[in-house]
């Protein structure tokens, strides 16, 4: 029986070590523009079209008057370095997810279902994180974080991403 049990725990601790075939073969695969945010999901890999906004001026307006913003569309918020953040849904006709990610790209945390409006401060950490600064923001339409499995600890490739340090590096 201790031979039984002894192979069982030999098999269980050498699949634990075995790399992920899908993501090791898609991680290879990811090619970046600028123009594209890049997630690794449990599906594959999900790729957002994105408008980019990295300076106060185009940080300010957002997507503010907006009326319609494709499934598969974003803007990417760049800081130049990470810093504390937070938004507001001023002037914003649209519900948003935001996800908030560091500086490797991986993302810390995320607001669901921002309300057009509102003018209250959405934060880009959850209260307690010891590391609260964000040097990327993708806000995607309402419900898209969830339809697509994103969630905290995942990364996004982006070129704008410092590629040393990069969770998931572009190709």
């Amino acid at each position: 029986m201790w031979r039984n049990k002894l192979a069982v725990t030999a098999v269980l601790l050498s699949l634990s070590v075995l790399p992920d075939p899908i993501r090791a073969e898609t991680r290879d695969a990811i090619s970046c523009r600028v123009d594209q945010a890049h997630f690794l999901t449990g599906a594959g890999v999900k790729s957002f079209d994105v408008e980019i906004a990295d300076t106060d001026e185009l940080r300010a307006r957002g997507l503010m008057y907006r009326r319609e913003l494709a499934d598969d569309a974003g803007m990417l918020f760049i800081y130049d370095r990470p810093r504390e953040v937070s938004f507001w849904m001023r002037n914003t006709y649209l519900p948003l997810d935001l996800l908030f990610m560091d500086d490797h790209g991986v993302i810390r945390h995320i607001h669901r279902n921002a309300r057009p409006f509102d003018e209250t401060s959405i934060p880009g950490a959850a209260i307690g994180d010891p590391n609260p600064e964000r040097q990327m923001i993708l806000e995607i339409a309402a419900g898209e974080a969830d339809r697509h499995g994103l969630r905290p600890g995942m990364a996004m490739a982006h070129p704008r991403l410092d590629q040393r340090i990069a969770e998931l590096p572009c190709r």
